[in-house]
């Protein structure tokens, strides 16, 4: 069990790393006004509208960074900084969020795939970890439970890798927007850019973080005795 401990907490620290410097972009950035004073609730009012996307609701969450779009109710969630923030930082969150409305309102194919895997994800996480426990004790003796254990991790580890695309391109379409719309210039583009690449840094080690733990459980499947 020693290898799952040093993935852990390679990992763990890499996700601390990564979101103190994510947090520190925020803050940074936060402090840069938009060109036109935009708060974080009227840039995905205005980017919505130049999409043509309707039936989006905006909605305010506490939290820091706990920003997150809902396709099952159509919801977009704002923390209090972004939804209040004139800032570039609150821009670009909003500006992110909004491009995930707007891959679901053009059935984005990555998007459909992550929401289709969201009931197996669900179902998984209540079993996983017992699954996993218990099949590496008794490996040797009924190694089905470890196998059952690895097929339903590696749906959870799918699911991280799909939400990659998902959210680079969410990015994506916040940044030539934010640009088109004149909410950034050309200095503050690279600082919508920055904090977004940081955002979704967190997203690449989760991913990876999830690769190689399913990869040393296999690992524990097929070193097993016969």
């Amino acid at each position: 069990m020693g290898g799952i401990w040093i993935i852990f907490i390679a990992f763990t620290l890499l996700s601390w790393l990564v979101s103190s410097q994510l947090k520190a972009r925020f803050k940074r950035y936060s402090q840069i006004p938009t060109a036109n004073g935009m708060t974080g609730r009227e840039v995905v009012e205005q980017m919505l509208r130049d999409h043509g996307v309707r039936g989006v609701r905006i909605g305010s969450v506490d939290g820091q960074l706990s920003d997150h779009y809902n396709p099952e109710n159509k919801t977009i969630n704002l923390s209090k900084d972004v939804y209040y923030g004139r800032s570039i930082a609150s821009a670009s969150v909003a500006a992110h969020e909004t491009g995930h409305a707007i891959q679901h309102a053009e059935a984005y194919a990555w998007l459909q795939m992550r929401s289709a895997l969201v009931p197996i994800v669900s179902f998984s996480s209540n079993w996983i970890q017992w699954l996993l426990l218990a099949g590496i004790v008794m490996v040797n003796t009924f190694p089905q439970l470890l196998l059952t254990g690895i097929v339903l991790f590696a749906g959870t580890t799918l699911f991280s890798i799909i939400t990659l695309p998902v959210e680079v391109d969410a990015s994506r379409r916040a940044l030539v927007w934010l640009k088109t719309s004149g909410i950034t210039t050309y200095e503050t583009q690279k600082s919508a850019f920055d904090a977004l690449k940081w955002a979704a840094y967190t997203y690449f080690i989760a991913a990876l973080s999830s690769l190689a733990t399913l990869l040393y459980y296999v690992m524990i499947y097929m070193g097993r005795r016969n």
